[in-house]
């Protein structure tokens, strides 16, 4: 009989979930189901509502262990990635008490300043926490609760991320591991401990309010009986701890020694690496996370990739093949066109009043096909400033593997190595996430059946290289895109100014 573990990411657009088998690490089967955004809301505002993800998360499952003709004796384990910072807030009974504000929202600024000066500013956060308090991170959102809806925050009980409210609805236990944790901004990563300087800045009673915390290997506990049912599934399987989206695609995409860097290319950029201590920036850009192995994940995020493309695509009324093949009528750098891609706002640099800029716009410039590819050259360009900034901490890469969206662009890829001057290479798995949540439920099932194995032995013997995609850097293109990364770090300064009076215009 076969052993088969289950994946899930829930994600901002859509939950995916696949069926793998244990023994060969092989994906039997997968299914999708997308959702949206809350529509109407306030300028900055990102919300979801938790129980979409519930839904999407039972209907997959039953789609995919359908497709793989599992049989509910032969599902072992589940793991769980989903999108970093959300912030699900639970009255006592467990109920959802408002829709979770999630990682885009970049609607807290003002608090996170406060709650930035409560701990004696940028060097007194990175003294405590290890990190900056971002507009992106969670620890914004609960202060903003507190002031903008204190009928909501007299009913909080306790706070959750999106993966671990999943976990709550698969076991009914509500706890956090470290990785997820460190994204809260509320979190000392390098005790791995609840601040309780930054909780009770925001709320001398928020230390009872947050979960336990858990380590990486450990599991959740096991399927509740009420859940087992809709599923179909036996209560003898096994939750492990999960982790965020990035810390599962880390996993996901053998991103598990130093050396390696795994690139995101989806809604959001990341870029990060494995660690075995903390990476503090003194300057509070990269984030100095915990990831989801028990060590840690120095990690940038830039807000917008796949959204300008697709921005571009959408103007032009494009298939993604289209649109790759009307970047591709373009020379490198655009012939001077470039984006200052901060459609959502930014997170690196941290500029959340940031909009969209296309520059070099000119009588003979203004071509679709140089505005489809600055859309590719311009988010990568601001993945590049983190990337930079990371090897001024000590972290660089003798590979970069890159997963989501983007990763399928032939073009695109070029373009990456380019940029990043560095061998760029896909996985032969290219769901990163949703794999490594169902390789950390291997090791926690693994270790938790009495047969001692690490995370690297599976990720090692798992995780493989499409080596037909492998593209290195063009020699002629290298300073070109080094003076355009100039240019994009500068005009981002500069237009500082203009995004804040922007900002104030259109709220006004």
């Amino acid at each position: 009989m076969r052993s088969l573990i289950i994946g899930i990411d829930s994600g901002t657009q859509s939950t995916k979930t696949l069926v793998v088998n244990a023994d060969t690490g092989e994906v039997l089967a997968s299914a999708s189901q997308s959702y949206e955004l809350i529509p109407d809301l306030p300028v900055g505002a990102k919300e979801q509502r938790p129980d979409d993800w519930i839904k999407a998360v039972r209907e997959t499952i039953v789609q995919a262990l359908k497709k793989a003709g599992a049989e509910a004796s032969e599902v072992k384990a589940i793991g769980v990635s989903g999108q970093q910072h959300g912030f699900v807030p639970l009255d006592r009974e467990g109920k959802v008490i408002r829709p979770a504000k999630l990682w885009c929202d970049t609607s807290t600024a003002e608090e996170c300043a406060e709650l930035t000066d409560k701990l004696g500013g940028l060097k007194g956060a990175i003294s405590e926490l290890g990190n900056a308090i971002l507009p992106g991170y969670t620890a914004g959102k609960i202060l903003w609760l507190k002031k903008h809806e204190p009928e909501n925050f007299a009913r909080l009980a306790t706070v959750l991320l999106p993966h671990d409210y999943i976990n709550f609805y698969l076991t009914g236990r509500r706890v956090m591991e470290y990785g997820d944790a460190s994204g809260t901004a509320l979190l000392n990563v390098r005790t791995r401990q609840w601040s309780r300087r930054a909780l009770q800045a925001i709320d001398g009673e928020l230390p009872d309010k947050m979960p336990e915390l858990i380590e990486s290997d450990q599991p959740v506990g096991y399927l509740s009986a009420q859940t087992a049912e809709l599923l179909g599934l036996n209560t003898s399987v096994l939750v492990s701890a999960g982790g965020g989206d990035n810390m599962m695609g880390a996993i996901g995409t053998g991103n598990t020694r130093e050396g390696l860097i795994t690139a995101s290319f989806g809604t959001s950029g990341t870029i990060y690496a494995c660690a075995g201590k903390p990476v503090i920036d003194p300057e509070g850009e990269i984030a100095a996370f915990c990831d989801s192995t028990n060590r840690w994940l120095p990690l940038l995020c830039t807000m917008n990739v796949t959204v300008a493309t697709g921005m571009i695509s959408d103007f032009f009324k494009l298939e993604i093949k289209d649109f790759d093949r009307l970047a591709a009528e373009a020379p490198a750098g655009s012939e001077g066109v470039l984006l200052v891609p901060y459609l959502e706002g930014e997170r690196t640099p941290n500029v959340p009043d940031g909009t969209g800029v296309f520059f070099g716009i000119n009588t003979r410039t203004m071509k679709p096909a140089n505005l489809a590819r600055a859309a590719m050259e311009g988010v990568t360009l601001g993945m590049n400033y983190g990337l930079l900034r990371l090897a001024e901490l000590g972290v660089r890469p003798s590979q970069i593997r890159a997963t989501g969206g983007g990763a399928h662009s032939p073009l695109w890829r070029q373009i990456m190595a380019d940029i990043f001057n560095a061998e760029v290479v896909t996985l032969k798995v290219s769901e990163g996430a949703a794999y490594g949540a169902a390789l950390q439920a291997l090791w926690c099932w693994e270790n938790h059946s009495g047969h001692s194995v690490k995370i690297q032995e599976l990720s090692d013997r798992f995780v493989t290289l499409n080596t037909e995609e492998r593209v290195s850097p063009r020699s002629e293109n290298l300073s070109l895109y080094r003076d355009l990364q100039n240019l994009q770090n500068n005009l981002s300064i500069s237009l500082r100014p203009a995004f804040a009076l922007h900002s104030k215009m259109v709220r006004n």
